[in-house]
């Protein structure tokens, strides 16, 4: 999408407003009314099907309700109605809209085409109510869009970032939905207090946060007390936090710092504290399981964080807990 062209500009031309008109906002895009509400658990599926009302079953088959948006481009009115439909009657939140790329490429052309990449997936966060599109600052890494470089704290690269999302959030204008940037463990924001300065500057009511705990741990102090981290997220992000991120780490017998990212239930996080945190949102932002390989890790994973929530007495609204 050009930079100039706002969502609404954008709609129009795909004639993608006109025919959503008619659709109504899904109640699960609302604030909860109380703090004791069910939370949201979410994941990938492996349903072989691109039906949005097979899809949306599959979803609460596994005690999930929330999901990754299906796949979808901005223009498919038809499918997007759809998924809009079937996902709301099920009452399974679309929780995220991914915008991975680099922001900060080194490469100008990459940049520009990455930023308008952005555009276009916040845009269509918005027209299917997803409670966010997410993505992370990125990086000045020359190689690996995530990957690390002496830059990528300093101020320059603080100030870039915050010119992008204002830039993102200016040209589409969104009003269903949040722009919000996972912390990384090696580039800005590397954790809470990083994450409200970047609120602070970015200053846009459409920005919203994102919390993945494990990304957070990027040292041993913050590691071996992570209950204690976890808690100060919450405390200072709570309020923005949108979406969040569900994986584990464990710590790899090596000479040097090394955790590795594994199966929830696998490591040392603690999932009490976060679930503690979760369910005090004033929203019930979804927690959104990722990164592993089989449906079988997915499973397992589920089942812990579902047990945990159970031995708690807190609920996810499914059978599962």
């Amino acid at each position: 999408m050009p930079k100039h062209l706002s969502r609404r500009a954008f709609l129009g031309q795909t004639g993608t407003m006109a025919a959503l008109a008619a659709v109504t906002t899904p109640t699960w895009g609302r604030p909860a009314a109380s703090p004791v509400r069910p939370m949201r658990l979410g994941g990938p599926i492996f349903l072989k099907s691109e039906d949005p009302a097979e899809l949306a079953q599959e979803h609460l088959r596994l005690g999930y309700r929330a999901a990754y948006v299906p796949r979808v481009e901005i223009n498919d009115t038809d499918r997007i109605k759809s998924i809009i439909k079937e996902f709301a009657a099920r009452d399974v939140a679309i929780a995220e809209v991914g915008a991975w790329c680099n922001m900060l490429d080194p490469d100008a052309e990459k940049r520009s085409k990455n930023l308008a990449h952005v555009q276009e997936r916040l845009a269509l966060a918005d027209t299917v109510g997803a409670r966010c599109c997410v993505n992370i600052a990125g990086s000045y890494n020359p190689h690996y869009w995530c990957g690390p470089d002496p830059r990528n704290i300093t101020q320059e690269f603080i100030d870039a970032t915050v010119e992008n999302c204002r830039h993102v959030i200016d040209a589409v204008k969104p009003t269903r939905t949040k722009f919000s940037i996972e912390m990384m463990p090696f580039n800005f924001p590397t954790g809470p207090d990083d994450y409200l300065k970047l609120i602070e500057k970015v200053d846009r009511k459409q920005f919203g946060a994102h919390l993945d705990v494990c990304n957070v741990m990027n040292c041993p102090e913050r590691m071996y007390n992570n209950s204690a981290v976890i808690d100060e997220c919450f405390q200072k992000l709570g309020q923005w936090i949108v979406s969040c991120h569900a994986k584990d780490l464990s710590w790899e017998d090596y000479v040097q710092v090394s955790l590795r990212e594994v199966t929830p239930g696998r490591g040392q996080i603690d999932y009490r504290a976060y679930l503690r945190g979760l369910s005090g949102l004033p929203v019930d932002a979804p927690l959104m399981l990722e990164h592993l390989k089989t449906a079988e890790q997915y499973d397992e994973g589920r089942h812990h964080i579902q047990s945990v929530a159970r031995d708690m007495g807190l609920s996810l609204g499914s059978d599962g807990a």
